[in-house]
Order: C-alpha cells, then structure tokens, then sequence
C-alpha cells in the first residue's frame, strides 16, 4: 500500500495544475497517468490564449511555441470580410498555438520540480472508499498492482472521467447537441497567415466551425468540429473538412502529415463534481468552453483551486462534502456565468442559417469599437439589419 496527502488521476494541463501547487504546499502528492508519454496522442487543435497565464504562474517558453498570433479572424459562410479580433478586443483569445505534447511534459516536468511524484502508464483501475468518502485507488503499476491510499484524491481524467463515475458522479452527456466530433490533420505547404488564427462559421461545419492554427510559416493545423447531433455518418466529419480544403487551393495544395480523431463535450458545467475525499478538475468537471471547444486554460486553473481547497481540508481533517463544495463555489465564481452564456449563444448559433450569419459577421465586423459589447452589436445590427433583431434576441 501506497501511502500519499493527494492523489492525482491523470497527467494532463489540469492534473499538472493540481499536482504542483499541490506539492508547493507542502502536500506529498503523487500524479498517475495512464498513457506511458504524457501529452501523447496529441487530441487538440493545439491553440493557448495567454491571458491566463499569469494566474497559473506559467511562463511562455519557445521550446513548446510554435507560433504566436496577433489575433483571429472569424468568416461567415460567404467568406467576404471577417470579424477581426485582435488582443484589444479579443484578450484571453489570442495568443499562441503550441506543440501539445511537449506543453503538457513541461507542466508535468514543472509539477516534478516542485516536488510531486509522477506514475507514468499507470491506469487507476478502481476507486478506494471508506463509507461515502473516496481514500485512493487501485493502480496498475509496474506490472503490479498497488493501492494507493490518499487523503485527498483529485480526478483529471478527461470528459469521459470514468474516475469520476466510479465514484458515483454522472459524467455521460446524453445530449447529442452537448458533444463535437472533430477531425484534424497538420498540414505542411500550405498558404495559411502565420499572424492570425481562423475560423469558418455556418455549413461548411453545421452546429461547429472549421479552424485553421498556423504553426509557423506555411504550415497550419487544419481542423473541423461538428456537433453529433448534426451528423447523419460516421465520416461526415471528415468529408465536410476535406470538400472545404478542396475549395480552397491554399490548403488543397498542402500535404498531410498528421492526422488526428476526437471528440469534444460542450455542454454546461456540471451541477456537483465534487464527493467527499473527492474533486473533479478541467474537462472532467465540464469547463470546456461550449463556444470554442477550449479547455487548456480553464483546467489549469481549475487545478490550481482544486490544490488550494485539498490543502484545507487536509489541514482541517475536514473531507466533509460541504468542505468539497468550497471548490465547487470557487471554480463556479469563475467559469459558470460566463460558461453558461456561451452555452446559450452555441445553442442558438447552431440554428442560425448561412443568410443570417452572414448578416452577423458583417454587422460585427463592420462596427468600430475597441471592445466588442452586446451593446455594440445590438446598436448596430438595429441600424444594418433591423429584422434580424427578432431572430437574434435570445443570443444577444
């Protein structure tokens, strides 16, 4: 038996998260990843705001920077003139595309140095209860199996977070709407701009959008993300992206080199993530952004909150589940209002036709502002298109 303060399920950015400021503060932790190369397979569009940073104490490094952006540009289905969102009016939504796999080493590495444990290929195979309170998990290590014992235990496995459910917590999204299958591929030759990162709204990616990340000169991520319940094939995805490449011979020039499946929940933040002895941190706890499908940042964070509310019920002996809620309220202050309204927006831009959202991009992108308000957008969609303002006054 394996003896630990805090126990951390999966080796992702928000496991790292949990594990080093978890160790900072003096806890013995140990983090077990399943896979045995932390950050690989590669499932990510690969794009990192920055704003973030400085509140998960990160600091950007050229060794997993592959690109940084001024801002992004975002196309309605007619491709004339974007909205263009440059850090004035954008913020935490510009900054750089990374090489994944190596930014997910380094936030392990960082989590090492300041003194965590790291099990690599290590599954957790079961949850370790004591009446209602989650103490650990049985772990294949080594070709053996331990059991590793734990004050506090921290879940970071991902969306699917079967964690998570063999504790007890729901984490099957049974909306199709909720769920985005996407496909990718690293292309090389291609005519992309190195400045900017774009996106492609409407039926080119019915109920998602199409995005291209450069990574570097003539060389991008090219990717698509459709919602599940829009599907009507397995490989709809893949040819919605390639019929869109065909179309543009910047990109129908370029050569594939990777090539990469996943999928992506977008739904609200979950109601409870947390169980006595137990909390849930990132994707597993449903912070993924609904409008971007992103979730670097948020299950950082996530994790940096998760170590501070560990280090109190520790120090208390209080694994009590009002003493769980502390981090439920704490992630919830942060991410939930806002994580909510883009759920709605993703919700009703899902049903929005090409005509509409062509209207849109051209109000957005037309109106001079430094910050793009709901204000703003409302003002000048009632001075351009007045009968739009009906369709649109959910979203806005």
């Amino acid at each position: 038996m394996q003896n630990y303060d805090v126990l951390v399920v999966g080796g992702g950015p928000g496991g790292s998260s949990a594990a080093r400021f978890c160790a900072r503060s003096g806890l013995k932790t140990l983090m077990i990843e399943k896979r045995p190369d932390i950050g690989s397979p590669v499932r990510c569009g690969e794009g990192l705001s920055k704003e973030w940073m400085k509140e998960g104490e990160l600091k950007p490094d050229d060794h997993w920077i592959s690109d940084e952006v001024k801002g992004a540009r975002i196309y309605g289905p007619s491709e004339k003139v974007p909205i263009m969102l440059t850090a004035e009016k954008a913020g935490n939504e510009v900054g750089y595309v990374v090489e994944r796999d190596k930014f997910d080493k380094d936030l392990a590495a960082i989590a090492a140095s300041e003194g965590a444990d790291i099990w690599v290929k290590s599954p957790a195979l079961s949850v370790v209860k004591e009446k209602d309170r989650i103490v650990g998990a049985k772990v294949r290590h080594n070709g053996n199996m331990e059991e590793v014992r734990a004050k506090m235990v921290i879940a970071a496995d991902g969306f699917e977070s079967e964690f998570g459910r063999w504790a007890g917590l729901k984490s099957i999204i049974l909306a199709k709407n909720d769920i985005i299958s996407c496909v990718e591929y690293r292309m090389m030759g291609v005519d992309s701009d190195a400045d900017y990162t774009d996106f492609y709204l409407g039926s080119v990616a019915p109920a998602g959008y199409i995005w291209v990340f450069p990574k570097g000169e003539h060389q991008a991520n090219v990717g698509i993300g459709v919602t599940i319940s829009a599907m009507k094939d397995r490989f709809d995805v893949k040819n919605y992206l390639d019929t869109w490449i065909k179309k543009h011979p910047g990109y129908s020039k370029g050569k594939t080199i990777q090539y990469i499946t996943g999928g992506v929940s977008v739904s609200k933040v979950k109601d409870k993530f947390t169980l006595p002895g137990l909390l849930l941190v990132g994707d597993a706890a449903r912070l993924i952004d609904p409008i971007t499908g992103g979730g670097i940042a948020n299950s950082y964070i996530s994790g940096k909150y998760a170590a501070t509310v560990a280090r109190e019920a520790i120090d208390s002996e209080d694994y009590s589940q009002t003493m769980m809620q502390k981090y439920e309220k704490m992630v919830k202050d942060k991410f939930q209002r806002k994580h909510l309204r883009n759920w709605i927006a993703k919700e009703k831009l899902a049903k929005l036709s090409d005509e509409t959202l062509d209207k849109l991009v051209d109000v957005v992108s037309d109106v001079k502002m430094r910050d793009i308000s709901v204000q703003a957008i409302l003002e000048a969609i009632l001075a351009k298109y007045p009968e739009m303002v009906k369709e649109l006054e959910d979203l806005i």
